[in-house]
């Protein structure tokens, strides 16, 4: 079991890699694709760091992933431009809501911290790490909306567009956040399942 664990994010680093390296070839705008992967390649880095001193369950590590293989994505056509037409006809939406779904998933690394923090005994009350979980995720969405609002302000206005992302809806910023939210509500709730059943 614990080979298998260990295995499991050497598997989706390499699987990150080389979906990173045949999307970097051709994007739909470079300065997209950098502005897009710079802050994978941070919490990639990190985890790769961070690895020999604390690791995650194989359930942490496959839930951080999806965030990483979905902005890699994002980067490579602009979120707005990834073929995701068949979820959009299906459900009827107006938009293309691929860069919901990578924000939905941006909540799955409330499972890591509070995995850490229950592991290492940070908090002896449920609650209290489950809701650091929860906020943490929350304030990390907002900051990362303002980074958004300031880089489309500064860039080009085409790459600025197409990195924040929008497609016309006002309310696009605080839709992100929600979803940021309801992803970590998701994955604390599936900790404490996982733990249960442990």
């Amino acid at each position: 079991m614990p080979n298998t664990v260990n295995r499991l994010p050497v598997a989706l680093l390499i699987g990150y890699l080389i979906l990173s390296v045949i999307l970097a070839v051709n994007p739909h705008d470079r300065a997209t694709w950098w502005a897009e992967n710079l802050p994978i390649w941070m919490i990639v880095a990190t985890l790769v760091a961070t690895h020999r001193f604390f690791r995650f369950s194989g359930v942490a590590y496959v839930m951080m992933s999806v965030l990483v293989y979905l902005h890699t994505i994002g980067g490579h056509f602009t979120f707005e431009r990834v073929p995701f037409d068949f979820v959009t006809d299906f459900f009827g939406f107006e938009r293309n809501n691929f860069d919901r779904l990578a924000h939905f998933s941006v909540g799955f690394y409330a499972y890591a911290m509070v995995e850490f923090l229950w592991v290492k005994k940070l908090s002896p009350s449920r609650w209290i790490v489950s809701l650091f979980g929860v906020f943490a995720i929350f304030t990390a969405a907002a900051a990362y909306e303002i980074i958004e609002w300031i880089y489309a302000a500064v860039s080009d206005p085409e790459a600025g567009a197409a990195f924040l992302g929008s497609q016309g809806d006002i309310w696009d910023a605080q839709k992100d956040m929600l979803a940021d939210g309801l992803g970590s509500i998701v994955a604390v709730i599936l900790f404490w399942a996982v733990q249960a059943r442990k």
